[in-house]
């Protein structure tokens, strides 16, 4: 006799993301694996006395979102300290630091502005922030990471330890903007200790459930992360998948303690270890071939240079680890896929490159042939329409070829889709794909969420158990209220009904 499910979710659209495309009706879950995807009446045979029955009413189910590209320690911090992302202007910014510096805490801190959509397109300096406090230090970080604004208290403090290329000045004066390097002065000064990370992690995880999340590949330097989320597993409050990815100036540790690619156990995993190469557009520090369009010669910055990227690839890939590195600017990116060209066999490693937002026809050809993973973030395109961020950066011409999905996928590259926490939310991500402003690069809905869920999957060797609704997968499930199929236009605003990680409901907003 067959024995009866832990859980059914029945009455649903679900579609399984496999090969086939196949829907069902219904979910049989035991013990935290899928037993059966079948139409409503096979399933509520598996249905016992104790099973927990979930009518959905018709709602979409889908295999869990695996975000491939995450900084959770930073989303917490937004979620935890003044959340800069809807702010739009400067005056903005620093009410919300002021509101942030009620508290009792030595930094007042902001995490998440992005300057390009406001009327006045400026970075946030020492000027505006003085206005927030004179005595406590202040800082606030620009969305993508590496772009920071600290006033003069956190100046006085901390420039002497900068580079000094990488502190803006005006009339030799720092102006309170920093950059790369200065900027991880800043975060090694603000690194939570054990406690004050599980607050972090404790309330990223949360929001993650909110956007349907099951998994995550989170990218981690000098942190307590890792310690914590082992913590989190054994005190059972860990429900979210994840993947650690330990920066490069781990590797001689990582090997010395025995740690590889895929090791772990259920909730935490070792991943790879990701480099940097270059920086961002909205720092003009990512590396390009032809100048800036607004800033006359310049070409972006190394933050690795080649020679040392392809020393580091081929030492990482000889003791045996996934390499992930980050390359945004077509130079930059045409270095990652050469460093893994001279290992022995980057697809089968699962060499990733991060970010890839601007490659030419060559690295799309090469990321194919090698079967080197594509991990991109589709939420990126809001920067790529017209008179956007690109537009200002690179220009039209080159905004047009940025951010190849399709071209990608034609080629049969593996892609991953991530969020980078900017913001994390896959439906946000899979909107902006499906609605392309550069109509080539369009992908179907089915492969957007594709790049989400089994795509993710496969960037983490994790094909075999997650990415699609199937006997035999883990009980990972996102729930949509509507369909993005006959929603298509309107994607973004689809709400996130249900997430079931590992058979449990972590979240329920039916």
């Amino acid at each position: 006799m067959t024995a009866v499910a832990d859980l059914v979710l029945t009455n649903a659209q679900v579609h399984t993301l496999d090969e086939s495309d196949a829907t069902a009706e219904a979910v049989a879950v035991r013990d935290g694996d899928i037993v059966r995807v079948d139409d409503a009446y096979e399933v509520d045979f598996l249905a016992g006395v104790e099973t927990e029955v979930l009518d959905l009413g018709g709602r979409v189910v889908l295999p869990g979102f695996v975000d491939a590209h995450t900084h959770l320690q930073h989303l917490g911090r937004s979620l935890v300290h003044a959340d800069l992302s809807a702010a739009d202007s400067p005056g903005d910014c620093t009410d919300l630091l002021a509101d942030a510096a009620e508290g009792d805490r030595e930094w007042i801190l902001g995490f998440g502005y992005d300057e390009s959509s406001w009327d006045d397109a400026r970075y946030l300096t020492r000027e505006d922030l003085d206005a927030v406090s004179e005595e406590h230090p202040v800082a606030a970080f620009r969305e993508d990471m590496h772009i920071a604004a600290v006033n003069s208290a956190a100046l006085d403090r901390y420039v002497d330890e900068m580079p000094d290329g990488d502190v803006k000045t005006d009339g030799g004066e720092p102006t309170g903007v920093i950059v790369e390097e200065a900027v991880d002065v800043i975060y090694d000064a603000i690194e939570p200790d054990a406690e004050e990370m599980r607050e972090l992690l404790d309330a990223a995880q949360r929001e993650a459930h909110r956007k349907g999340v099951t998994g995550v590949h989170d990218m981690v330097r000098q942190s307590r992360a890792p310690e914590v989320y082992r913590q989190m597993e054994l005190d059972g409050d860990l429900e979210l998948r994840v993947r650690i990815n330990y920066w490069s100036d781990h590797l001689d540790a990582l090997t010395e303690v025995g740690l590889r690619t895929d090791h772990g156990s259920e909730f935490v995993r070792m991943g790879g270890v990701k480099t940097f190469t270059d920086g961002s557009f909205g720092g003009r520090t990512a590396k390009l071939s032809e100048p800036y369009a607004d800033a006359e010669g310049e070409t972006g910055q190394w933050v690795v240079d080649p020679e040392e990227l392809r020393e580091f690839v081929a030492e990482a890939d000889g003791a045996g680890f996934q390499v992930t590195a980050h390359a945004i600017g077509d130079e930059a990116v045409r270095e990652v896929l050469a460093a893994y060209a001279g290992t022995d066999d980057p697809g089968a490693a699962r060499h990733r490159v991060e970010h890839a937002e601007l490659a030419d026809d060559e690295a799309v050809e090469r990321f194919a042939e090698s079967g080197v993973v594509a991990s991109v973030q589709p939420n990126f395109l809001k920067w790529a329409r017209e008179g956007g961020l690109y537009d200002d950066r690179i220009g039209s011409e080159r905004r047009e070829r940025s951010n190849r999905f399709a071209d990608l996928l034609e080629a049969g590259a593996p892609l991953a889709f991530g969020s980078d926490c900017m913001p994390l939310d896959p439906l946000f991500g899979v909107h902006q794909t499906v609605n392309a402003p550069e109509p080539r690069q369009r992908l179907s809905v089915t492969d957007a969420l594709r790049a989400y869920t089994r795509g993710a999957a496969y960037a983490g060797s994790d094909e075999d158990r997650l990415g699609t609704v199937e006997t035999g997968k883990k009980a990972d499930f996102t729930v949509l209220e509507r369909s993005p199929w006959d929603h298509s236009d309107d994607i973004e605003n689809i709400d996130v009904a249900m997430t079931v990680v590992d058979g449990d409901v972590v979240y329920d907003n039916r």
